[in-house]
């Protein structure tokens, strides 16, 4: 069913319906949900992701490592004390990404959408589109599911995981999501919500995944920041009008070749680019060193705080 946006398209006009119906329709034929506990899930997924988004912009975060500490507050401090080059809008979506990846350092509750390393930009996207527009809950879970419709045919072509693909894959996919996701509640049509999630993926292909010490704290949480905006702007191309001339499904093919060819340095690993800077190196020492006993301690051992 969702092996390319033609089939998605006709089927869509054969029953007359919506992406997001044909993905609730088509998830509910599983038999392990029906529509109105899929509806449900994704409600609760909804609230948890506005919790994210918001949780750490009024006081300054606290983290293990210390690497990602208060820039949420920073930049929501800064959105609102100046007159900002990109506009408030912008510079508060990148603080509830900022929020997030704060918020799942501290193992604070987030939704994996669709990774961990990903997870801010959707609830940043949402939350910002909800702000600005006074969308409902409904209208915006539908957008969820327009977004797990991108998703599905990243999923069959591609890969969402860093170790596998790169960053390209996480924040990237996460993008795409985001872009399908706002260009449907801005009214574009299955062509427009295509292009805007395939103008996402293109704009970081070839993005490697580089995480110091191998947490999922720097420099994703830039990578979210930037994913937000850029699911933004590449909604904004495809409702002017803009098309990819790569369909979808052929730019995630893309998107997986270019990451099966990324050195594995580069991929998760915590062994190159900025993790194998002089201070990646550091502070990956500092976190070893740290945890060394992680895992060789009995559950009779183990005191709070350890």
């Amino acid at each position: 069913m969702f092996e390319s946006v033609e089939v998605i398209k006709n089927k869509c006009k054969e029953k007359n319906i919506e992406l997001w119906q044909l993905v609730l329709e088509e998830d509910s034929k599983t038999g392990q949900f029906t529509k109105e506990e899929i509806i449900e899930n994704l409600t609760k997924m909804l609230e948890v992701m506005e919790g994210s988004a918001n949780v750490n912009l009024d006081k300054p975060s606290k983290t293990e490592m210390g690497m990602i500490d208060g820039f949420a507050h920073r930049m929501k401090n800064y959105s609102d004390n100046n007159e900002t080059i990109t506009g408030d809008f912008i510079t508060n979506a990148m603080a509830m990404a900022f929020s997030t990846l704060e918020s799942s350092a501290c193992m604070g509750k987030i939704v994996a959408s669709p990774t961990a390393g990903s997870s801010g930009i959707l609830p940043a996207a949402l939350t910002s589109m909800k702000n600005r527009y006074n969308f409902t809950t409904d209208k915006l879970v539908e957008s969820m599911l327009t977004a797990v419709g991108v998703g599905k045919i990243i999923g069959r072509y591609s890969s969402f995981a860093g170790a596998e693909g790169g960053c390209q894959a996480e924040t990237g996919s996460g993008a795409a999501m985001a872009a399908g996701a706002i260009t449907y509640l801005l009214g574009g049509d299955i062509d427009q919500i295509f292009n805007a999630a395939s103008i996402a993926y293109i704009h970081v292909l070839g993005l490697v995944c580089d995480p110091i010490a191998g947490l999922v704290e720097y420099p994703c949480t830039f990578r979210n920041a930037s994913g937000v905006v850029n699911a933004f702007i590449s909604s904004d191309m495809s409702l002017a009008g803009i098309k990819s001339i790569v369909p979808f499904e052929q730019v995630c093919i893309a998107v997986e070749e270019v990451g099966s060819n990324l050195p594995e340095s580069l991929r998760e690993t915590g062994l190159g680019g900025l993790a194998g800077t002089d201070v990646g190196k550091q502070i990956m020492h500092e976190f070893l060193e740290k945890n060394k006993n992680i895992g060789t301690k009995t559950p009779e051992k183990i005191e709070v705080g350890d």
